[in-house]
């Protein structure tokens, strides 16, 4: 590891430590939630807030345009002190949606299928210890979660166990895969079947790079290698491309943010994944993640530490991958306001951003050609200031086909909006 990456890597960890409210919640939390659950109490919903419409640039309390709260359950209902990712299942035999939401102490299992009653049906602790990071997927019925607890290992939860649950439940982990102590995040082709775990141990074999997880048999899970030589992967985001270039067309990708660069891997033979490309951009902090438009021409990444560092409007870079080889930085959108970008996720022609302190940004993105980016509407679950601080929206999950969009708030818990109407 250079002096640059280990200077960026004491940067972040001092930033989050730092700014982020420190995470006092421990497993005391989960003993409470059991102590509840044992004296038969039940938790109906944990709603802090009706349903409220935008209306004048405000639902009740909080600053809006076009989205209307439908559902909050508040952190303090989770029995956790910090909220993290999330992200969604949409249960194919009954067609309920549930939220996965990420804690500092486990994973809670939201049923949304009334989104202005959504129902806590349990948590799942964490393996370990508490950390305030913890990542969610989902794959065939099944929640993949990871953390940067020591030791944690990959949680698997067969998710159709929430059928018929009528009771707030404290769960068990149907497996833990151990072979990857820790990581930061999973992220999973549903098209290949394969996950791919990344933000591992810089001292694994791997270095911290990407592990490749064969998850087609959920009775056999296979480790099929990893790829050190583009370096340590924060995020990613694994595709079969379909995008203009000829060349990769039908090859698995893997788009990297390694930290202070854009890694493009074909990880199509996964004993000989091979780098593409590496782009990188002035004025590089953080490189933490980003999702491809629809076409797969032009990827969306976002820096976390810019704002935190340097000031100014929140940034997003847009590269134009036209031609995989040869990556170009195609144009810099600049938010309203201050606040540090977090996760963002592409949904037909708009862009979901979780931008910590100003919300969520939905942003319209179907003339990236033109370099035209507009904001269309947000919702700001942190109503006390748009600082670059870590407080807010950590992620935004935009893909029901109800259109209920969750937010994890680190603060605030779970929210629920939708477009007005």
């Amino acid at each position: 590891m250079n002096c640059r990456s280990i200077a960026l890597l004491l940067i972040f960890t001092f930033i989050i430590v730092s700014c982020q409210k420190e995470s006092v919640s421990n497993n005391d939390d989960v003993d409470l939630l059991e102590e509840s659950i044992s004296s038969g109490n039940t938790i109906t919903s944990g709603v802090s807030e009706a349903a409220q419409p935008c209306v004048n640039g405000f639902s009740g309390k909080y600053p809006c345009k076009g989205y209307d709260l439908l559902g909050h359950i508040s952190i303090s209902s989770f029995y956790a002190s910090d909220g993290n990712d999330s992200w969604g299942w949409t249960d194919s035999t009954t067609d309920k949606e549930y939220v996965l939401m990420g804690l500092d102490n486990g994973t809670a299992f939201v049923d949304i299928s009334d989104p202005k009653n959504p129902i806590l049906l349990g948590k799942l602790p964490t393996t370990t210890d508490p950390s305030i990071w913890r990542d969610i997927k989902v794959f065939d019925n099944h929640a993949y979660i990871v953390s940067e607890a020591d030791n944690h290992g990959i949680q698997v939860f067969d998710l159709t166990r929430l059928r018929g649950v009528e009771q707030p439940q404290t769960f068990t982990a149907d497996r833990v895969l151990s072979a990857v102590p820790k990581a930061h995040n999973m992220v999973i082709n549903e098209e290949s079947g394969y996950g791919y775990v990344v933000g591992t141990d810089r001292k694994d074999e791997f270095l911290g790079g990407v592990h490749f997880l064969n998850l087609n048999d959920p009775q056999n899970f296979r480790f099929e290698g990893g790829y050190a030589d583009a370096g340590y992967s924060h995020d990613a985001q694994v595709v079969i491309y379909r995008g203009p270039d000829e060349d990769y067309s039908g090859r698995e990708i893997f788009l990297g943010s390694n930290e202070s660069k854009l890694v493009i891997i074909d990880v199509t033979d996964k004993k000989k994944p091979i780098t593409i490309a590496e782009a990188t951009y002035q004025n590089t902090f953080y490189t933490h993640q980003g999702w491809f438009d629809k076409t797969q021409r032009f990827f969306i990444l976002g820096d976390e530490l810019d704002e935190y560092k340097i000031g100014g409007k929140t940034r997003t870079l847009i590269f134009d991958l036209n031609d995989l080889d040869n990556p170009k930085l195609h144009q810099t959108y600049r938010g309203p306001t201050n606040a540090i970008d977090h996760n963002g996720y592409v949904k037909g022609d708009l862009f979901y951003l979780a931008n910590y302190t100003a919300g969520i940004r939905v942003i319209a993105i179907d003339d990236l050609e033109n370099k035209n980016m507009i904001e269309v509407g947000f919702f700001d679950t942190f109503p006390n200031h748009n600082n670059p601080t870590f407080d807010g929206a950590w992620n935004v999950y935009p893909f029901f086909e109800s259109g209920v969009i969750a937010i994890s708030d680190i603060n605030g818990g779970l929210f629920l909006i939708k477009k007005s109407e």
